[in-house]
Order: structure tokens, then sequence, then C-alpha cells
């Protein structure tokens, strides 16, 4: 695959469907995004490759960063946009657009472009998390997406939250059916919902996070008890991966804080006498997800994402 053209980067969000054109030195050259059609499959495949049609590119590849993953055979699993649960989204979406897809997870692809020329460029291993409407994880190792045979590498949000006080130690239930997920501890509307139940005032986290940098003493017991948890699910990815650095993204990477409290809580975690702890924000921000998407037609991609072909979806 030649390095030297456009390509088409789509991110599949819960709420709105992104895409970037990306130029052959990598900067965006055009983008736009859409609603997604929530509980709608055919609608949504038909959404993805409406934006995925770049007039001024028609040969440009494709890359699609999707919730969940796919299955040896092809089919979705563990989206939490459940409409596209048990679809062979790769094949309908080679069959809509005409063209060539390839397919990752959504945090995938965000550590991916993190690791190609953003916060984790120029390091040997990048884990990338996203924290936003959900918790997700990707990780990259000599430029390269880590996968396994059941297509879940990196799925640390549906891991339970280690070392929980007694008030934690049931946890709230998560989409996925299990009780105690990360996700359900330090996704937005978990931080949201934790506050909530301490406090009896429903409020959105950018309104929490303000009232914390005012001084109000509930809106930081409420940050410091999310940043402990982020922490402690942190540290246990730290102790099986090692990861030279950790890119955060996400509506809640943009908590300024995360970045000088998360260290110093996760060392007494981490099985090391002296441990290193780097912890940055994405470079790219919400243009990450597409970005990442469009670098899985990269060389060193070849065999490491999943493909699917007009001809085959035939």
């Amino acid at each position: 695959m030649s390095e030297h053209r456009f390509r088409i980067g789509v991110d599949m969000g819960g709420t709105k469907i992104a895409a970037a054109l990306l130029a052959p030195d990598g900067s965006v050259a055009d983008k736009r995004r859409m609603p997604t059609p929530s509980d709608d499959y055919a609608a949504t495949v038909r959404t993805v490759a409406e934006i995925a049609a770049f007039a001024a590119a028609p040969d440009a590849t494709i890359g699609i960063g999707m919730p969940g993953s796919l299955t040896p055979k092809g089919r979705v699993q563990n989206a939490n946009s459940t409409w596209l649960n048990g679809s062979e989204l790769g094949r309908d979406l080679a069959h809509a657009t005409g063209k060539a897809v390839r397919l990752a997870n959504d945090a995938n692809c965000f550590a991916l472009s993190e690791a190609t020329d953003g916060a984790g460029a120029n390091f040997q291993t990048v884990f990338g998390v996203i924290l936003g409407t959900g918790c997700g994880g990707g990780f990259v190792a000599g430029g390269r997406l880590i996968d396994g045979p059941n297509r879940i590498a990196g799925e640390w949000g549906h891991t339970p939250l280690p070392h929980p006080s007694a008030e934690e130690a049931d946890g709230p239930t998560c989409w996925c059916g299990r009780t105690g997920c990360m996700e359900a501890w330090v996704s937005g509307p978990a931080l949201s919902a934790d506050h909530r139940q301490a406090t009896g005032a429903r409020l959105d986290v950018p309104i929490i996070v303000e009232l914390a940098k005012a001084g109000d003493e509930l809106a930081m017991a409420s940050l410091a008890r999310h940043a402990s948890r982020l922490a402690r699910g942190l540290a246990n990815v730290v102790n099986i991966v090692d990861p030279h650095v950790i890119v955060l993204g996400g509506g809640l990477s943009n908590i300024g804080h995360f970045y000088a409290v998360l260290p110093d809580l996760m060392r007494p975690l981490i099985f090391a006498d002296a441990p290193r702890i780097n912890i940055r924000p994405a470079v790219h921000g919400d243009d990450s997800g597409v970005r990442g998407a469009a670098w899985l037609w990269n060389a060193e991609m070849e065999g490491y994402a999943d493909s699917f072909t007009p001809e085959a979806a035939a």
C-alpha cells in the first residue's frame, strides 16, 4: 500500500459519526460529522457510506474505528452501540461504500493515532485510553496494534475495579451486564452518577469540574473519588503491560488535575521499586479517532486490522 495517497478515517461514535480526509503528509484536508442513527443498523451503515464519500479523493483508502470489535468470523461483539452487535459490519460497509475497508476498535484507532504522530510518537509502547461516555483502551507496540485471538486486547473498561473499598464492593451495573466494571466507575456518566449519589445533585461533568475549581468541597470529593478509581485501574494496566506512555483522550481527558495527581496515586500500587509513570493528554484531541482509523492503511498495519472488499461482500 502506497504511503503517498489520501486516506479517509471514520470514527463511529454513539452520538456522532465523524470522518476526516488525510493528505499524504498526515494533515487533515477536510472533515465532517453527522448524528449517529441510534438503534438503526441499516441507517448507520448508510450514514457511514455517505460521510466517507469525499468527492475530492475518490480513490482514497477507508479506515473505520468502531465500537466493540469483530469476532474472527467478522461479526460485531461488545459494542456499547448495541444495535451493531451480531452484524457483519465490515462486509456491509464494503458493499455500501463500494471500496475496500479496514476496521478496528475505536480506542485502538485512538491509540494508533497518538502512537503514530501524537503524544506517543517515539515511544516503543503506548497505551491509549478513551474516557468519555465509555471507557476504552488500545495498546500499540512498535507502531502496530496489539490484539489477540479474542480481539479484545486493551478492553480494561470491562475489568473490575481493583482494591475496592467496602462501599465499592458491589459496584454499579455496567451496560454489559456485569457489575463493578471500570467503565461503570470512571466514564463521564459514571462520574455524574457518583456525584448525584453522594450529593443528590444531578450535574454534568463540566459543571462538577467548575465547582471543584471554585472550591466546592462536595465537587472536589467527587473528583477525588474518581481519580482514585482511575488510578487503581491504570496501575493494574501498568502491572500487566508496563507501557512507556499512557495517553488520555475523550472528554474527561480535559480534566487537568489528572496529570498532576494520577502518578502519585498509582505509584504505591505498581510492582516496581521506583515506578516510572508517564501520562499525557492526546495531541490530536477529537481528531485522534478519525486519524487513527485512516492510519489503519499504513504499511505497518498490513495483517493487523480486519479488511473487507466489495467483491467478498457481494
